[in-house]
């Protein structure tokens, strides 16, 4: 059986090893492919990994004998889901491996939004002090997030997790999801609309679809609080980057903080990067090395199920 990992350097720069591949069959292992290169790399392949390289209709056509296809982690967006379904291809993807590592930088982030630690170190550097002639407290942000609320679209395993902290920071904190769900001791249900109107801060844990596409816009904002702050840390399509940028820029959004942004790298022209207020970091929140160790346990596991019974875990397709 002939095993390809298309883009595993996300996954794995070196510091971890493929070799528990090695016993299922012939693999080769590829940093990076370009989609225009996923076919010729494919060619003879049964399993396929992917990060990011697209699994396109025009892909499983050319190379016949894909039958099993995993995204490398829990995101399965570039996997043309249709085209594997009807051509009997498994799919299967890797959630909940880091739940905890996404959840920590999202209260890093939220943390990051009210409590300036940068602005506080330069003031010793200054060599200025608290209660010293002259020292203004509000020259740094520093708000008690104790009595905010903090509100999550979307409250699966990792909103799960940022509530549990989040309420125990004091926090009130609100989730609108897809599917109903009863209240619980850390999180009140309510519709997105209200969601929207009461928070102070939003914190997305959404998946990537069409209905989500896109959803972070002009008028998504406009229902927010006036100077509400936006977190991000599921995918970058998620937001209409243009409109958010000109949210921040206007004061209408007090600020932002982003590990994802539609296309990565990001454009030198994406009008995020030139912001006010808003804190972008490179897609580093799934990629501590305890989350893609677990993620390595749970690709071995999938394809050992795969060649004993024919299945995969998590499977999608």
């Amino acid at each position: 059986m002939k095993i390809v990992v298309l883009d595993g350097f996300a996954v794995n720069p070196g510091d971890l090893s493929w070799d528990f591949l090695n016993k299922y069959g012939e693999v080769e292992i590829y940093a990076k492919t370009p989609d225009a290169e996923c076919a010729e790399k494919c060619v003879g392949a049964e399993v396929v990994y992917t990060n990011r390289a697209r699994i396109t209709a025009e892909l499983l056509d050319a190379c016949p004998t894909i039958k099993y296809v995993s995204a490398l982690g829990t995101g399965y967006d570039m996997i043309d889901i249709a085209a594997c379904r009807s051509r009997g291809v498994a799919v299967v993807n890797i959630p909940a491996y880091s739940t905890a590592s996404v959840a920590q930088l999202t209260i890093q982030f939220l943390l990051a939004l009210y409590s300036d630690l940068d602005g506080m170190r330069n003031i010793v550097r200054e060599g200025k002090w608290t209660g010293m002639p002259g020292y203004r407290y509000q020259s740094v942000a520093y708000t008690e997030l104790a009595s905010l609320t903090l509100g999550l679209v979307g409250c699966g395993g990792i909103g799960g997790r940022v509530a549990e902290v989040a309420s125990a920071l004091g926090m009130r904190v609100l989730a609108a999801t897809e599917h109903k769900h009863d209240d619980t001791d850390c999180v009140k249900f309510v519709t997105l609309d209200r969601l929207l109107a009461e928070s102070d801060v939003i914190s997305l844990h959404c998946p990537l679809t069409d209905a989500t596409r896109g959803m972070v816009d002009a008028r998504f904002i406009s229902k927010m609080k006036p100077g509400a702050k936006l977190i991000n840390t599921s995918r970058g399509a998620v937001i209409n980057e243009a409109d958010v940028a000109e949210a921040l820029n206007s004061g209408r959004l007090g600020g932002a903080a982003l590990d994802v942004l539609a296309v990565e790298p990001a454009l030198s022209d994406n009008p995020l990067l030139s912001a006010k207020n808003c804190m972008i970091t490179p897609h580093i929140a799934w990629a501590s090395r305890s989350a893609r160790e677990r993620l390595l346990c749970v690709i071995e596991a999938s394809l050992d199920d795969y060649v004993r019974i024919g299945v995969g875990l998590n499977r999608i397709v």
